[in-house]
């Protein structure tokens, strides 16, 4: 059953004199999805992703499965990106995944899963070239998520193409036929200091070298193959978000829509992310709901609460979302909230 929200029954509250109110949740109400592979810090499973298909009535869910860093994060890291599918939102069966190796990559991070306007499923999937060490975005394109072939990959973003030193985590909704892809990225220096860019890449994450702060941009595009690179749309900001704001899902909650973003305040939080709200009309221009501090926590570990998926099918949002455990792991849960 859905559970109880914390804040409105409806995302219609105008007779109060509020409009377009996303609706919140209690983290320890959800379900246990995906179990971490370990129990300790630095394994994860999260990273989500979901899709209806009301031509079957099935949820599908992808996620990233992650293992613990060592020999100085060259080995562990997202090892593996996963489609599940489900009839109830709840319980999942895993149906296909891609591994790192698969995508020649030194690292698998969140992918987006998506049913196109004729039918088809897209991956769109961010990684870590074992080539040059950036990330990059790309898309795999079947009738079935079963059918997903990483060898027949195309890239959709790149580095290059969007003048930045890294692009991931795409979240992509269709508005009006136009596809709009957000990303979290990694901004180019303005310096000629090249030992910068040798700490940014070193290790194969400028994300979370301390080097930038990332915010979010958007690319959009006619077909969902062909991008172009828009810019910075969410800025971090000067407080718990200075170092990051990565969107995690985007929400028509009329009369505009809500977007969810991770924050996090510096270097030293890496993965010690929390979310908060934006609100746009025009998909481009965005204002934060500024709470001065993330919205949602986990009571464990480094509190972490972080890629929040939320997926409206009829009366029901169900949202999707890695939370911190009592041993540091990271596992994906999952909580049905009723609209009305």
């Amino acid at each position: 059953m859905p559970t109880k929200i914390i804040n409105s029954s409806s995302l219609d509250c105008s007779h109060r004199k509020c409009v377009g109110l996303l609706p919140l949740f209690d983290p320890l109400e959800g379900v246990v999805v995906v179990e971490p592979p370990g129990k300790e810090e630095g394994f994860w499973a999260g990273g989500s992703s979901a899709t209806f298909d009301e031509r079957t009535n099935n949820f599908y869910l992808s996620y990233r499965v992650r293992t613990k860093l060592t020999e100085h994060g060259l080995k562990g890291r997202g090892g593996e990106t996963v489609v599940s599918i489900s009839s109830d939102g709840r319980n999942f069966q895993k149906i296909w995944s891609g591994s790192k190796e698969a995508f020649e990559a030194l690292s698998i991070e969140k992918s987006s899963i998506m049913i196109t306007p004729d039918g088809k499923f897209r991956l769109y999937v961010s990684y870590i070239s074992r080539h040059d060490f950036r990330w990059y975005i790309d898309m795999l394109e079947a009738d079935d998520p079963v059918n997903f072939n990483p060898a027949m990959r195309i890239n959709v973003l790149s580095p290059e193409g969007t003048g930045t030193e890294g692009v991931k985590d795409p979240v992509i909704m269709i508005v009006g036929g136009l596809w709009h892809m957000y990303v979290n990225f990694a901004p180019r220096p303005q310096t000629d200091d090249w030992s910068k860019f040798d700490r940014m890449h070193r290790t194969g994450n400028a994300f979370v070298s301390g080097e930038v702060a990332c915010p979010t941009g958007l690319a959009t595009s006619s077909n969902g193959v062909d991008f172009s690179w828009v810019g910075e749309v969410i800025s971090c900001g000067d407080a718990w978000d200075r170092y990051l704001a990565r969107i995690s899902a985007l929400v028509y909650t009329p009369p505009f829509f809500t977007a969810i973003y991770d924050g996090r305040p510096n270097s030293g939080a890496n993965y010690s992310d929390s979310p908060s709200l934006a609100i746009t009309t025009d998909l481009r221009t965005f204002q934060k709901v500024d709470y001065g501090h993330g919205i949602l926590h986990s009571p464990y570990g480094h509190r972490t609460l972080r890629y929040v998926e939320a997926l409206r099918v009829g009366a029901t949002m169900y949202y999707f979302y890695e939370m911190d455990r009592e041993d540091f792991a990271h596992e994906l849960r999952s909580i049905a909230v009723a609209l009305e």
